[in-house]
């Protein structure tokens, strides 16, 4: 799918109510997790133990961090869009945020995001978007949040 351009607050707001986009799918690697793990020193075994997860658990395989997925939304959320004429953005905040199931290691998760408020901030956009995190094959979204981000547009 190719990536929808939005070039001005304008353009943000007629979008108002409507799906966005859908990220491509990415796959989720055992070395990625590791890498997390080593990262946030979270090394819990049902992350990095791939033996003992095959016997133990009940996905019988190991499953990503959760916070592992949601640092995964930049990639996705710029795999959708490319907002063009902007001085910067920020990454405000996330509310409603809910894991609803795990995402076992080589699954494939991709994003589906609808904008759901938009406002003026004296010429910085804040623009709310809800995020629905799926994975292939399974019905249930690995998550999903209303995240907020601050654009600062050049005009």
């Amino acid at each position: 799918m190719a990536k929808r351009i939005i070039n001005s607050y304008r353009e943000f707001e007629e979008l108002l109510g409507q799906e966005i986009g859908i990220s491509d799918y990415i796959t989720i690697t055992q070395e990625q997790i590791n890498q997390f793990a080593d990262a946030t020193n979270d090394h819990q075994w049902i992350h990095v133990d791939p033996a003992r997860a095959a016997v133990e658990s009940p996905f019988q395989k190991t499953i990503a961090h959760g916070y592992l997925t949601l640092s995964l939304l930049t990639c996705l959320w710029f795999n959708i869009v490319e907002v063009r004429n902007v001085k910067m953005v920020v990454n405000y905040g996330m509310e409603k945020l809910r894991f609803n199931h795990p995402v076992v290691v080589d699954s494939r998760i991709r994003a589906r995001v609808s904008l759901v408020d938009i406002t003026n901030l004296r010429g910085i956009a804040r623009v709310q978007v809800k995020i629905v995190l799926e994975i292939e094959g399974v019905k249930k979204p690995a998550y999903d949040c209303i995240a907020t981000f601050l654009y600062h547009f050049e005009n």
